[in-house]
């Protein structure tokens, strides 16, 4: 099938129904937030949809990360919101809760341009509140294994095998390891932060856990897990205090023969690495067992208190007619599982990128759950708690599992 074809035929039919706002009416002014600059999607996308003339005029501004949802709250509760906002896939959920989205179920249902089977699970859900759809995936991203395969060469394991397991994971960090070279078996982020519970989440939930029941016998064998790499230094001690981009670095400089992190880290890769890499699934509890992964990027909403509601849908659906472009443009892989990644021409990175994409399937939100920055400080908590030794796992976890159903309720 030629998606890229259909997706002409889409925009073209999307245009042509768009044409009719420009018969019947003045210009309609929609406002847009999101954090997108000039060289990702928002901007471009909004200059493009001006240039057809349609009788909707969309208006863009470019908001910081540190603001969307105090600023996004406080423009809602004063009557001063934009039409649309793109919202952080975690955060989307304590909009719609609270009655700030437009449910989309209906608008959704009747369009011939966002069609909800053509989305990953992971993505689809982080839009659903209480089974309706409160919005439109934006994007997408995940977290895979990264390794060094000229590292498992000269160490005796064979590269064509990376770890499938979470024992074989430790096992091969444990011979990747050689403090006398300064290379540490694997790298990741367990910082005290959202990126901690990104890549802590996917162990928990691969094991039978997930936030809502965050000590379970898995979720504690994770955690176990965590720690005996960081007590046998088959991990830097920063991976305490270091982010995802710095505990890649390390990985490219050659310092860490493992990496896990995401495909935001390619083009880097491509030219930071200076030896033969490849990337793998995350490595699951054993063999057979359920797979995940974290999932990150946004999600497009239009506020409730819009004025204009029809207008502003089809403004997302212009949005979405063009997914076809989100990786061969801007870099960002599209939420749909219908879209296929175009060749790079990079023998590594198309590689890389159909593990990605594999990986996407079997990735899950974050929540949802509309405090769910209180649940993920209960998991970093615990997180932190135990690798520094103040408890064990199972009572950090314990503990997390009370803060957690406190806010539960």
């Amino acid at each position: 099938m030629d998606i890229r074809r259909f997706a002409i035929l889409g925009t073209v039919a999307l245009g042509t129904s768009l044409a009719a706002f420009a018969a019947s009416a003045e210009d309609v002014t929609i406002s847009v937030w999101s954090l997108d600059r000039d060289i990702q999607p928002a901007p471009n996308l909004i200059n493009e949809f001006n240039k057809m003339n349609t009788g909707i005029k969309v208006e863009y501004r470019q908001i910081q990360f540190d603001d969307v949802v105090s600023e996004a709250m406080r423009a809602y509760s004063t009557g001063q919101a934009p039409d649309i906002i793109a919202v952080d896939n975690p955060e989307h959920a304590l909009f719609s809760s609270r009655g700030a989205f437009l449910d989309l179920s209906d608008m959704i249902a009747k369009s011939s341009v966002v069609k909800a089977e053509n989305y990953f699970p992971g993505p689809l859900a982080s839009v659903t509140w209480e089974g309706k759809y409160y919005g439109i995936p934006k994007a997408t991203n995940t977290i895979a294994l990264y390794y060094n395969k000229d590292m498992f060469k000269a160490k005796g394991l064979d590269p064509s095998k990376p770890p499938q397991t979470w024992d074989e994971l430790v096992e091969a960090a444990r011979k990747l390891t050689d403090p006398a070279a300064n290379v540490y078996g694997l790298a990741f982020s367990a910082k005290a932060n959202e990126e901690g519970t990104f890549q802590f989440l996917p162990w928990a939930q691969m094991a039978g856990g997930g936030y809502d029941h965050i000590n379970s016998e898995g979720a504690v064998k994770a955690l176990d897990i965590w720690k005996t790499i960081l007590d046998e230094k088959l991990a830097s001690p920063d991976t305490l205090t270091r982010g995802q981009w710095d505990s890649t670095g390390t990985f490219n400089s050659g310092n860490a023969a493992m990496a896990i992190s995401g495909p935001w880290e390619l083009d880097r890769m491509i030219k930071e690495a200076k030896f033969d890499w490849g990337v793998a699934l995350l490595p699951v509890p054993e063999v057979n067992a359920e797979r995940s992964s974290a999932m990150g990027d946004f999600n497009w909403a239009i506020f409730s208190n819009t004025e204009h509601p029809e207008e502003a849908f089809k403004v997302l659906e212009y949005f979405v007619s063009q997914d076809d472009r989100m990786f061969k443009d801007f870099g960002q892989l599209p939420a749909r599982s219908d879209i296929a990644i175009p060749p790079t021409g990079e023998p590594k990175k198309d590689a890389a990128l159909k593990v990605f994409v594999e990986q996407l399937k079997y990735a899950k939100p974050r929540g949802p759950h509309p405090e769910w920055p209180k649940i993920s400080k209960a998991i970093q908590d615990a997180i932190q708690a135990a690798l520094t030794g103040q408890m064990s796992s199972k009572e950090a976890l314990d503990q997390a599992a009370e803060k957690i159903k406190a806010v539960l309720g």
